[in-house]
């Protein structure tokens, strides 16, 4: 199974998703399942991880709706108050829910007391092994020393890095964000999503040239086996089309063995997000 690990929906609300400001108007609008499913169906996808945009409760029940009414959702990475006192009651509440896969906050770009370095932050991430979730790690490339310090914290708790700790692939930045990215590696805990690079890129000018050394190092720190595909669909728009980023893993993974790129592809994110 060829499994998408990161896109979202929404229903465009300007005040809501001040995130989209004026220049994304490609994405200043609904996307639903029924403007996915053709795109997965073109690029041979079989199933996909919708991942929270709005950290809200109403974002986490509207996710496992859709999740609920189109079987390609094969999983939910939602939202939940980890600092909130109640939260062992609310993530027990959530055990009914099987596509409810695990959580994330949006961090990046937020003040280390206010996430990495909150004392409730962390213990409602380390309570989440518990309830078989897992945490998404968002997160901006000068947050990578809070990153690692934060996940050391949490030995037992599965962390996924999404896109990369988004570096500036625009300037050329690589020499620190590999360094950092070796560190975070050295945890086995830690996986890798291969996504949201083209927006990290210069938008719509971006060459296969310019992502590949960013896709390497990933994959020689994390090794194939902790790394996976994410669309970061409908976010991924501004940049290029659905297929332009199914077609840089293609390319990417033609020089590794066919059980690799299986992995890459799906079995990975399978494994990391407990799906059958």
């Amino acid at each position: 199974m060829r499994l998408d690990a990161h896109q979202h929906f929404w229903k465009f609300d300007p005040q809501r998703d001040q995130w989209i400001t004026d220049e994304m108007q490609v994405i200043r609008r609904d996307f639903l399942p029924t403007d996915l499913q053709p795109e997965l169906e073109k690029n041979q996808i079989q199933g996909t991880i919708a991942v929270q945009a709005d950290e809200s409760e109403v974002e986490t029940i509207f996710l496992l709706d859709l999740a609920a009414k189109h079987g390609f959702i094969k999983g939910v990475v939602g939202w939940v108050d980890l600092k909130d006192q109640n939260l062992l009651e609310k993530l027990e509440s959530h055990r009914p829910q099987q596509k409810l896969r695990g959580f994330r906050a949006i961090t990046q770009g937020r003040e280390d007391a206010e996430y990495f370095n909150h004392q409730s932050f962390a213990q409602g991430v380390k309570s989440l092994h518990a309830f078989g979730y897992t945490y998404d790690l968002l997160i901006y490339p000068d947050q990578f020393p809070a990153a690692i310090r934060f996940t050391e914290k949490c030995p037992d708790q599965p962390f996924m890095l999404d896109h990369l700790g988004k570096p500036v692939v625009r300037a050329g930045e690589i020499k620190k964000w590999r360094e950092q990215i070796r560190i975070l590696a050295q945890n086995p805990r830690v996986y890798c999503k291969l996504s949201g690079l083209v927006t990290e890129a210069r938008w719509k000018k971006w060459r296969y040239e310019e992502l590949a050394p960013y896709l390497e190092i990933a994959g020689e720190y994390f090794g194939t086996e902790r790394i996976c595909f994410g669309s970061d669909w409908p976010v991924c728009l501004l940049s290029g089309t659905y297929a332009h980023v199914s077609g840089i893993l293609d390319r990417f993974l033609e020089q590794v063995t066919p059980k690799e790129r299986e992995g890459v592809w799906g079995y990975n994110a399978a494994q990391f997000y407990g799906i059958a």
